[in-house]
């Protein structure tokens, strides 16, 4: 039978047309709603009002049903008066992710309640095979039907709606852990620069990729962390650690200030001031690797499996604050071998490359040498003086002397620091012929790690 058409909400031609284009963009969408018109003809209007409903300020029944459209409107009427319901559109209203992610995890639920009613209730699943069939009369014998089942299965149906909400969400927050940056409030602001077809995309891979998911709630974390850490640093550095002469006018003494507002001694200070000899405070911060990109070398050896997930999260923070100081970024995994280095300029990351970082994974043993060459090429690029170079590993590996005269060499010329992260109980002896700080630590979860987020 064909599918049927129209809306049993007050939508409008906009609202069709949206609607319409974000099923384009929704593989996930797609694959409900053709699964959904299986089982009856209005089932694609009904994803379109599910949307509506999600999406729209102030979305409301119709009170003249169409024709072919009754269970349509039974089902909206039962979705919207469910408990959850308005709450959840505080979530979703205006927000074209949130209520395509609220429209798929609806309407799979609701498919999924009436699949379930069908197979309990044979009057049910015939009046659906006589929709499907085109026999005279079969609507309204469905709606009827429907209406019995959501009379005794009503609740069924609400406590499905209620998990499909907190999967909507969740899957919203994930998106936002990933690609949003380290600064509070910011997820949203940032998924607006991002397409929302990509946005989508993302959501959809996270559904059923649990090693993705697990790298988003550890994002999310450690972005946390990563802010903390980077206001303590800015809160730091503006505090007042002593006089020193300078010209810096939110600095000057509060002496110097009144130097300036007496006649007697303006032209004094005038002149100091031009020379740097006034008198103000002294603002020094924790001592910081430098100010150029960030180059992560982060160990992906056989030993490093069970910290996969936590690892890439703290990666995404370190790129997180790449973005928002304008920073450019370098991730090299190594094991035995160095991938090539994968380079996000400003640490800028696309929906490909974050799923292309989520499903990396080298394995097999530890050598140093490869990655450090790596970063060594990385950095000879003029773009990349000044760089901080963290060094991530739970493993030992010798290095060549002669390398690491060449390494130190380059080091005086480009002028980038080592930060290196030695994780476990190994010995220092590997990493400190190349390293200028070396900080020890259990796991990601040792709070001594979240020093690499002073950078």
């Amino acid at each position: 039978m064909k599918e049927l058409k129209g809306s049993v909400l007050n939508t409008d031609s906009y609202d069709r047309r949206r609607f319409g284009q974000i099923l384009e963009m929704s593989k996930k969408l797609r694959e409900v709603s053709k699964e959904g018109s299986k089982l009856f003809p209005s089932f694609q209007p009904l994803m379109g009002d599910m949307w509506a409903g999600l999406f729209k300020m102030k979305p409301e029944l119709l009170e003249e049903v169409p024709e072919g459209l009754e269970m349509n409107h039974q089902l909206m009427e039962r979705v919207m008066s469910d408990e959850g319901y308005q709450e959840f559109r505080e979530f979703t209203r205006l927000d074209d992710l949130a209520a395509a992610l609220g429209t798929t995890k609806y309407s799979e639920t609701v498919l999924g309640w009436v699949k379930e009613q069908a197979q309990r209730d044979q009057e049910l699943a015939e009046a659906l095979q006589n929709l499907m069939n085109g026999k005279q009369g079969a609507s309204q014998q469905a709606a009827d039907a429907l209406s019995a089942a959501l009379n005794q299965q009503g609740n069924s149906l609400s406590r499905m709606l209620s998990q499909a909400t907190q999967e909507a969400i969740e899957a919203k927050e994930n998106v936002k852990s990933l690609l949003g940056g380290i600064k509070a409030g910011s997820g949203d602001s940032e998924l607006k620069r991002v397409p929302l077809k990509d946005q989508l995309l993302l959501a959809e891979k996270l559904s059923h990729d649990k090693k993705l998911k697990e790298i988003a709630k550890w994002a999310g974390r450690m972005k946390v962390i990563a802010n903390r850490k980077q206001r303590s640093k800015h809160k730091d550095a503006t505090s007042r650690n002593g006089v020193r002469q300078g010209n810096a006018v939110e600095q000057l003494l509060p002496m110097e200030l009144g130097s300036y507002a007496s006649p007697l001694t303006k032209m004094d200070f005038l002149r100091r001031y031009v020379e740097g000899q006034t008198l103000q405070y002294e603002t020094k911060g924790p001592e910081q690797l430098g100010k150029g990109p960030i180059v992560l070398c982060l160990d992906q050896s056989g030993s490093m499996t069970n910290q996969d997930a936590i690892s890439k999260g703290f990666a995404l923070a370190l790129m997180s604050i790449a973005r928002k100081q304008r920073r450019d970024f370098a991730w090299i995994p190594f094991s035995s071998n160095a991938a090539a280095p994968l380079i996000y300029e400003r640490g800028k990351i696309t929906v490909q490359d974050m799923i292309q970082l989520a499903t990396i994974f080298l394995g097999g043993g530890t050598s140093f040498e490869p990655p450090l060459r790596a970063a060594s090429q990385v950095i000879q690029q003029s773009r990349f003086n000044k760089a901080d170079i963290v060094f991530v590993t739970d493993g030992e590996s010798h290095v060549n002397e002669h390398f690491l005269k060449s390494w130190n060499e380059l080091k005086d010329k480009k002028g980038f620091a080592v930060l290196s992260l030695l994780l476990g109980r190994e010995s220092v002896q590997g990493v400190e012929g190349f390293s200028d700080r070396i900080v020890r630590a259990s796991s990601f979860e040792d709070e001594s790690v979240y020093q690499a987020f002073e950078i």
